[in-house]
């Protein structure tokens, strides 16, 4: 399995964020193979974080090139910054 964790800052709208990433991102990531769970987490102080996880890279990577484009054309006012991006193999699980 493998895991893309995006972090956030300076989130100016998270309520108006998380109802557009519910709405119209996850009909989106939910096309992606291999997606095992996706979660987009409001953290307080204007920090958002989003965790997909998936059952190989190429779904992994599939997701992070659908989250750029969507960002890029439906949350650039709310999310304002570039995401601090991590993905790796699950080494470990539970």
């Amino acid at each position: 399995m493998h895991v893309v964790i995006r972090r956030y800052e300076g989130v100016t709208d998270p309520a108006e964020a998380g109802r557009r990433v519910n709405e119209e991102f996850l009909p989106l990531v939910r096309q992606v193979q291999g997606l095992v769970s996706y979660y987009f987490v409001d953290a307080g102080g204007g920090v958002m974080v989003s965790t997909g996880i998936f059952e190989d890279r190429a779904g992994a990577e599939e997701s992070t090139e659908r989250a750029g484009g969507f960002v890029r054309d439906r949350l650039a006012e709310l999310l304002p910054n570039p995401p601090q991006v991590t993905a790796g193999e699950v080494v470990a699980h539970s």
